[in-house]
């Protein structure tokens, strides 16, 4: 096997390792207001599967290649490891305020510092960045579609929920953070 398949399945192993973990283990408190989920994490745990079960299937199906080079399996794998690390990183950055459910906890606080600067939803950019990755490095257009859009609707749709339930207990406050910040992508969306 190549290195760089190894890396892959490796890659692949951790992105299921941490997801499964954060899943299991930064679930909300009994104190906390956790009536704001709308079933979100439910629609992201069936999107996010789905969308690597299918885009890896459908390249062994199918040859809609993206490019004849290689490069792109080293970028494809690049962007997977930085999403898998930059997750990590900004989810341990908020601590105990972060959890797998939309949850306001009693003493939550507006992160503004670090990739909050720029993004207001920073570890599900890089869950995208991981999402992206994987499609590029299949190599192939439909697992490119397939590997980024089911969990990308479905993060839309979850910001959605989650900013709602900011502004009703933040205001003001939050809505002038939402003119100074993009949600997924710096400086763009």
């Amino acid at each position: 096997m190549h290195p760089l398949q190894i890396l892959f399945s490796i890659s692949m192993a951790a992105w299921f390792v941490t997801e499964f973990l954060y899943k299991n283990m930064l679930k909300s408190g009994k104190d906390d207001r956790k009536d704001k989920d709308k079933s979100t994490l439910n629609i992201l745990w069936m999107a996010i599967p789905f969308s690597i079960l299918a885009s890896v299937s459908i390249s062994y199906l199918t040859r809609f290649p993206i490019t004849q080079d290689n490069w792109i399996l080293y970028v494809g794998e690049a962007l997977i490891l930085t999403g898998i690390v930059l997750r990590f990183i900004i989810i341990r950055s908020l601590g105990k305020y972060f959890t797998v459910d939309v949850t306001i906890k009693q003493d939550h606080k507006i992160k503004k510092e670090g990739f909050y600067k720029y993004l207001r939803h920073p570890s599900y950019a890089f869950s995208l960045l991981t999402s992206l990755g994987l499609g590029l490095y299949l190599n192939n257009w439909l697992s490119l579609i397939l590997a980024f859009l089911p969990p990308f609707f479905a993060f839309i749709y979850r910001i959605k929920i989650e900013e709602k339930a900011l502004v009703e207990q933040f205001g003001d406050e939050y809505l002038n953070y939402v003119k100074k910040t993009k949600k997924l992508i710096p400086f763009i969306y």
